[in-house]
């Protein structure tokens, strides 16, 4: 897969970025969770038995989701664009004492990156998907990735969340306001604050870009890319406060209150890979 020069230009400024914010990230607050903490119980009901099979953890950054599976039995392999955040991914998973590969490469190389391999699952999301100049590009890099009847998971950001902005910047509302494009085509988004999800200064960040994928493009990109969606799920639940009003559920994740509109902020999508 090949994206044009301007496409890989952006690729590299978001790298340059994460390696600038793995150390952070890692010593923060925010990632001190237990790796269980960050799935919602439908996952691993989506997921089955993970016991011996081979999952594939694309865009990984710290790795924290991971570990998870690694503990679950899997022969794991973590796959991510900045050598900076698997650094610290290696640590944690050596902190746990679990065994997984960590791989450095452009999510789009990741065929040649791992020789040709296929998976029984591939999973991605929380954050992810949102790095992808081209969609459908990706698809058919995923559509290489997973065996033959084995499972695609995303589990991502709605993007009418990221419509509204995921993160709080400063200055923002509680309202939930519009802010950027909900639908894709056009074009990248450039993010020029210094100041990352976690909540830290990140001194010298680069510029960061985003694109947005709707539900639409996401569920028919797939479905003509060899796969079957098997299962789509939108949940109101999230796993910090974007909104200063949310409340926290018994599982220790965040909702928004009663009285406002019930909207989503993640979807799930489970998608098989025709045989």
């Amino acid at each position: 897969m090949r994206l044009d020069a301007e496409a890989l230009e952006m690729v590299a400024a978001n790298e340059a970025d994460w390696d600038a914010r793995a150390a952070l990230h890692a010593a923060s607050r925010f990632y001190s969770q237990p790796a269980e903490y960050w799935f919602g119980d439908y996952e691993w009901e989506d997921l089955g038995p993970l016991d011996g099979r081979d999952v594939l953890h694309l865009q990984c950054h710290l790795g924290t989701e991971t570990i998870a599976f690694a503990r679950r039995g899997a022969r794991t392999v973590g796959l991510d664009l900045s050598s900076r955040s698997l650094e610290e991914a290696r640590k944690l998973a050596g902190n746990q004492k679990v065994d997984i590969e960590y791989v450095h490469a452009n999510v789009y190389d990741a065929v040649e990156a791992l020789e040709g391999r296929q998976f029984d699952a591939v999973y991605t999301g929380k954050g992810a998907l949102c790095y992808l100049p081209d969609f459908a590009q990706w698809a058919e890099v995923v559509g290489q990735l997973v065996k033959p009847g084995g499972s695609l998971y995303i589990v991502e950001f709605h993007p009418l969340l990221n419509a509204m902005g995921p993160v709080a910047l400063p200055g923002d509302t509680d309202d939930l306001i519009i802010r950027n494009d909900y639908l894709e085509g056009r074009g990248a988004i450039a993010h020029d604050s210094t100041v990352t999800y976690t909540g830290d200064q990140v001194p010298g960040r680069q510029r960061s870009f985003e694109w947005m994928h709707s539900l639409g493009e996401v569920v028919t990109t797939l479905a003509s890319s060899g796969f079957q969606i098997t299962r789509l799920r939108e949940s109101e639940v999230l796993q910090w406060p974007r909104f200063n009003t949310m409340q926290q559920t018994p599982k220790g994740w965040w909702r928004i209150p009663d009285e406002a509109p019930r909207i989503p902020l993640l979807y799930v999508l489970l998608a098989t890979r025709r045989e």
